[in-house]
């Protein structure tokens, strides 16, 4: 089992990259950061994570994951680099692409890309995304951004995204691409990851449920000719609690992130260690 880290890194945490080589050293597999690119001051939507639905800005506007990965990558050797979740309907996706193959680039392949549409309609309408039809979209994204990745001459024509032949380097350094995994819970999740997507990033979720969606993914994967264990399972934010992470290895998930929920530099380093401790033996 492999077990990382999921945070959300704010300007009060200083240099990315030294807390990243901490969360390398004390043996973790991998980090994941989380996205919003902006907060809308005006707004009706309400926030699943606190009792009044109020939004707590600070803590939910972090730094741009790609840069703060990118810093990671520069003072890391063999820490994976997630995204949990890249918003990606809210990216033009030919500019993200390459901004992604970069980054695998430069990290020797070490990025994951963990993808979600959000659940806030405003943020969505002032990025240019279709919140209706997100996953609509973020599919069309996800399929052209594969064709960057894996062609000298791409090109896609969809709804969404259309564009002629083009090159675009340099191509990322994983073959064929970076694994691309689906996030949340939606209905619909595990016949989408069979189709366009390399794995699963679920939140809130227990071992039964892995264990369910594995039998799923295996019934899907028959119908679609597709190899079930080319699926990866990667459970978010969870408690440091090996027991639970023992039964979710069992139920046949691949890695658990275990959340840092603090805010300051010092803190996080301080969080981390008693992290590892608790779940690294």
């Amino acid at each position: 089992m492999k077990i990382g880290i999921s945070m959300n890194p704010i300007e009060e945490m200083g240099d990315f990259g030294v807390v990243a080589q901490k969360i390398e050293e004390l043996g973790f597999d991998s980090v994941w950061l989380p996205e919003h690119p902006v907060v809308p001051v005006n707004h009706n939507t309400k926030y699943p994570g606190t009792p009044d639905g109020s939004i707590p800005v600070r803590m939910t506007l972090g730094v741009n994951p790609l840069i703060a990965l990118a810093r990671a990558s520069s003072t890391t050797k063999t820490l994976g680099l997630g995204t949990a979740v890249n918003l990606v309907t809210e990216h033009n996706p030919l500019d993200l692409a390459k901004q992604i193959s970069t980054l695998d680039f430069y990290s020797g392949g070490r990025f994951m890309f963990g993808i979600g549409t959000g659940w806030f309609r405003e943020e969505s309408d002032i990025m240019g995304a279709d919140f209706d039809h997100r996953w609509t979209q973020a599919r069309e994204h996800v399929l052209a951004m594969k064709e960057l990745w894996t062609k000298d001459e791409a090109e896609f024509h969809g709804r969404y995204v259309d564009f002629p032949p083009v090159y675009c380097n340099p191509k990322p350094a994983r073959k064929p691409h970076p694994p691309v995994y689906l996030g949340g819970n939606a209905k619909n999740v595990l016949r989408r990851v069979v189709r366009w997507g390399e794995g699963w990033l679920p939140n809130n979720v227990q071992p039964d449920d892995i264990k369910e969606a594995r039998a799923t993914i295996a019934e899907l994967c028959d119908s679609a000719e597709r190899d079930p264990d080319t699926i990866g399972i990667t459970i978010h934010s969870q408690p440091p609690d090996r027991d639970l992470i023992g039964r979710f290895e069992e139920a046949g998930a691949e890695r658990v992130l275990i959340r840092v929920g603090a805010a300051d530099h010092q803190g996080a380093l301080n969080e981390l260690e008693e992290l590892a401790g608790q779940v690294l033996a």
